[in-house]
C-alpha cells in the first residue's frame, strides 16, 4: 500500500487503459526502466479557470512525448489522441481543479539486458495537486549555485528528447545544491557557457531584453520557455535567443528559471562554484530582488494559463466537455 502523503489529493492513476487506486502497486521489481532509466516522461500542469480546469499546452507536451519515445526506439501502444484523452480523464477522476500531470512511457518487465528486446513499452499517467516547485517563497526569488559538473552535452545525447535517465545528473546536482544551502543548481555546458537548471530553462534580462539560449547550448528547449518568448513579444519586450556567457548571468539586471513545475521563478542571487568550489563568490542579480520585467512576465503567464488572456486561449485544453 502506498500513501499519497506527497501527492496531494491523488486518488487514482491510469495504467495501460485502466484506472487504479493510488495505493495499488502493479509493477514488477525487474522492470527494465527501474534499472536503466529507459523511460520518457512529461510534466504538464492544469490550472483552474472560469470554465473549469484547463491543461496548458497539452498537445505540444504530447507531441514531445512521442518524439522522445521515438528517440528511445519505443513503439507507443496508444495514439496521441488517446494519451490526450487519458490525461483529461485522470484530472477528472481525481476531481482536481488544478493539477500536475505526469505521463510516463517506459520499458517494462521482460528482460534485463541493456537492449530491451523482450520488454514491452507501457504507459502510466498520474495527477495530483502540486504547489510551487521551489517552495512557497519562490516568488520572492531564489538563490542558486553554478555547480562544478558540466551539463550532459548535445554531442552525447539528443537533448530534444526528455529522457528519464538524464535526470540522474539533475537529481545529484540539485541535491548537492540544497545540501550547500541553495535553492537550486545551475549547469554550465562543456563550452563553459550557461546551460540550464536541473529541470528548468534560464532567462537573463539586460537593458530590457529577455535573453535565453537554445538546444545548441545543451538544453532541453522547454515548452514554458517557448511560450514565454511569445508572451514577452506580445507584451512588447525584445527577446534574444543566443548563447549566454557566465558573466552575462552574473551581471544581469534580472534572471529567472522557467518550466512547467517551476513556472516563472526569479533568481536573485547566484554563487559561482564552477571554478573554485572552496572559495565561493556570490553575486546579487540586479538589486537582489525580483525585477519588474520578471514580475510582469510572471503575472502575464498566470493570466495566460488561467484563461484570462484570450490571445493565448489556443494553448488551453479544457478537462470537461
Amino acid at each position: 500500500m502506498f500513501p499519497n502523503t506527497h501527492f496531494k489529493n491523488a486518488k487514482k492513476y491510469w495504467y495501460m487503459g485502466k484506472l487504479y487506486e493510488w495505493s495499488e502497486a502493479i509493477l514488477h521489481p525487474m522492470t527494465h526502466a527501474f534499472h536503466y532509466g529507459t523511460c520518457t516522461f512529461e510534466g504538464i500542469r492544469a490550472y483552474s479557470t472560469a470554465r473549469g480546469p484547463a491543461i496548458f499546452r497539452l498537445k505540444e507536451h504530447i507531441d514531445r512525448f512521442f518524439h522522445s519515445a521515438e528517440i528511445l526506439r519505443m513503439e507507443v501502444p496508444f495514439t496521441r489522441e488517446e494519451v490526450i484523452e487519458a490525461c483529461r480523464l485522470v484530472v477528472r477522476e481525481n476531481q482536481l481543479e488544478s493539477a500536475y500531470i505526469r505521463p510516463l512511457l517506459f520499458y517494462s518487465y521482460g528482460n534485463l539486458g541493456l537492449v530491451p528486446k523482450f520488454s514491452p513499452v507501457e504507459l502510466v499517467i498520474g495527477a495530483w495537486e502540486w504547489g510551487a516547485y521551489l517552495g512557497d517563497r519562490a516568488r520572492e526569488g531564489v538563490k542558486a549555485c553554478i555547480v562544478p559538473k558540466r551539463r550532459i552535452h548535445n554531442s552525447q545525447l539528443d537533448l530534444s528528447a526528455k529522457l528519464g535517465g538524464v535526470y540522474v545528473q539533475s537529481m545529484i546536482n540539485g541535491t548537492i545544491a540544497r545540501e550547500l544551502g541553495y535553492d537550486e543548481a545551475i549547469f554550465l555546458n562543456l563550452e563553459g557557457r550557461v546551460a540550464e537548471g536541473p529541470g528548468e530553462n534560464i532567462f537573463v534580462i539586460k537593458d530590457g531584453i529577455l535573453h535565453t539560449n537554445d538546444r545548441s547550448e545543451s538544453i532541453l528547449e522547454g515548452i514554458t520557455r517557448t511560450s514565454l518568448l511569445e508572451i514577452a513579444a506580445h507584451l512588447g519586450y525584445k527577446t534574444k535567443v543566443a548563447p549566454i556567457e557566465k558573466e552575462q548571468l552574473l551581471g544581469a539586471d534580472e534572471a529567472f528559471f522557467c518550466g512547467t513545475a517551476v513556472e516563472v521563478t526569479p533568481i536573485v542571487r547566484v554563487a559561482d562554484l564552477s571554478d573554485n568550489p572552496i572559495n565561493v563568490v556570490e553575486f546579487n542579480i540586479g538589486d537582489g530582488r525580483p525585477g519588474p520585467i520578471t514580475t510582469r512576465i510572471a503575472e502575464e503567464y498566470t493570466k495566460v494559463v488561467t484563461g484570462q488572456n484570450p490571445v493565448f486561449e489556443r494553448w488551453l485544453t479544457y478537462v470537461r466537455d
